[in-house]
């Protein structure tokens, strides 16, 4: 049985070890967390290539030691040449979510990769970004271990890749899909992101290497024009907040589904639930989450487009309804199509007390599945969850950000304690919250403990397009009985799923003492001094 792990210095949680150990070594050298974050994104984007690249979005939740929690908005928003019109020349009444025409979003995570070392700055950070980059451009240039994730998921998703340019040539080095433990090499990526580390983030955007990308992207028929590149910036804005027991918990703005998970964990604290990973517990955590993915659904876009503010259903008065919409003892309907992810969620501490949530993602498992020809970036297919229909809540438009699944999340405690915490996973991720949360804070488990415990998914994540709910075989037969006896549409999946996410967690202590865990279903670690 895995137990947590402590460190008094600093940790990083990330689902890939390379990842944490990256972040790990930046804190020794004095770094902060924020640094040691930006080191872990670079070194992820290179070690767990079916799962992230520096060509999708990021959003950051961000507790310093001092001071009000900020957030970091590092999402792109559609590419000028991607309209409707242009989809329906092509015949299409849906986006592809694979090729040229998926990959129509900018991708801005090198964006909040410089904004968060703004930031950093001013906590007095002073590492520079070549060394922050390092790892990940020798990773990229000399090799890593293929994984048994990145084997499975290449070899599921090679028949959809004929109309993603360059993927074959990258994923299936020697034309075959590669075996676990063969190293794998990315010399472009190198290229691209010793570029990054020697000019800066901005150059991504506005500089000779944004016009390497431009010209990438015109040459593979991508929307995204060196236009969109250059208007694009990172935003530094406030996150959402709900009072939630003895705590205030934050998460992430729209486009993200942020409002979702507080909304989910202000109405359980509503109701009577005596104990974790019993009937009451999942049964009543799936009933929140379907009233608020209602709300979710019913308005949730780009920001700039929302009729109502999001903090506006965060009120005492929308949290007790959505309470006393839940039958204790029943199933509401519920169907609808879901959304699929492919994400990494990783936190840092460090020795003063800064926290940082972030979360990386290019949506589908290796996004568009378009590898730019020069740059060797993976570009994202985020823009797949938009609609071609201008009267849906999410249409496609120019200049318009795509709705997110992401949304890291963020506790400050009245006693002075911060737990930094999330997952990957589609719907799944607020489910998946609020399971670790309230595990944690309301029942006392040890947080590698609220990890490991078995999940439940209500709705699609990746690699699975069902919207039933998903349960892990560990619960106890009683469990799934119960749940199935009030109406749920129960699906037993396996005891350790990549369906339930990739989650992590670090709580900081009063005595200054980190305690933090990962997820057996990922190949990550909890690394710490």
């Amino acid at each position: 049985m895995l137990k947590s792990t402590f460190a008094a210095n600093g940790m990083v949680v990330a689902p890939h070890h390379l990842a944490a150990e990256s972040g790990l070594a930046v804190l020794r050298e004095g770094g902060n967390a924020l640094e040691a974050m930006i080191a872990a994104a670079a070194s992820i984007a290179v070690v767990y290539p079916h799962m992230n690249s520096i060509g999708g979005d990021g959003f950051w939740v961000i507790a310093p030691a001092d001071g009000e929690p900020v957030a970091i908005d590092a999402c792109g928003a559609a590419g000028s040449g991607a309209t409707i019109a242009r989809y329906a020349e092509e015949g299409l009444d849906t986006i592809p979510a694979r090729g040229p025409l998926a990959a129509l979003t900018v991708s801005g995570t090198v964006s909040g990769w410089g904004l968060a070392k703004e930031i950093s700055a001013r906590w007095g950070g002073r590492m520079p970004l070549d060394r922050l980059l390092a790892d990940a451009i020798g990773y990229a240039r000399d090799g890593v271990a293929v994984t048994e994730g990145q084997v499975r998921l290449t070899d599921e998703k090679l028949p959809e890749m004929v109309e993603a340019t360059g993927f074959a040539d990258v994923y299936t080095p020697g034309g075959a899909v590669p075996e676990v433990g063969q190293v794998f090499r990315q010399p472009r990526l190198a290229a691209t992101l010793a570029r990054i580390a020697d000019a800066g983030t901005d150059d991504y955007y506005r500089g000779d290497l944004a016009r390497t990308i431009a010209a990438d992207l015109a040459k593979v028929g991508s929307p995204v024009t060196g236009d969109d590149l250059a208007a694009h910036v990172a935003a530094e804005v406030v996150p959402l907040s709900l009072r939630v027991g003895d705590a205030t918990v934050y998460n992430m703005r729209p486009p993200t589904q942020g409002l979702a998970s507080l909304l989910i964990l202000g109405a359980f604290a509503e109701l009577d639930c005596a104990a974790a990973d019993g009937f009451d517990f999942v049964h009543l955590l799936v009933e929140a989450s379907k009233q608020a993915f209602a709300i979710r659904d019913g308005h949730i876009t780009d920001e700039r487009h929302m009729a109502e503010t999001p903090e506006s259903f965060l009120t005492s008065e929308t949290v007790e309804r959505l309470a006393a919409a839940i039958d204790p003892k029943a199933a509401a309907a519920w169907r609808r199509g879901g959304t699929d992810s492919d994400t990494i969620w990783m936190g840092a501490i460090d020795r003063d007390g800064n926290a940082v949530s972030f979360i990386q993602s290019v949506y589908w498992e290796f996004g568009s599945g378009v590898v730019l020809p020069e740059t060797g970036i993976t570009w994202q297919n985020r823009g797949a969850s938009f609609a071609l229909d201008p009267d849906a809540l999410n249409p496609l438009e120019p200049g318009r950000k795509p709705f997110h699944t992401l949304n890291p999340a963020m506790a400050r405690f009245d006693d002075g304690r911060v737990l930094s915490y999330g997952t990957m996973g589609g719907e799944g991720q607020p489910q998946t919250q609020a399971a670790v949360f309230n595990r944690i804070v309301r029942f006392g488990q040890p947080v590698q403990a609220a990890l490991t415990a078995p999940r439940w998914l209500l709705g699609r994540t990746w690699g699975s397009d069902s919207t039933n709910l998903k349960i892990e075989s560990r619960f106890p037969d009683e469990v799934i009985a119960a749940l199935e006896t009030a109406g749920h549409d129960v699906e037993v999946v396996g005891p350790y799923s990549d369906l339930m996410g990739h989650a992590g967690a670090l709580l900081r202590r009063t005595d200054g003492m980190i305690e933090a865990g990962f997820d057996p279903r990922s190949d990550g670690a909890a690394r710490g001094f």
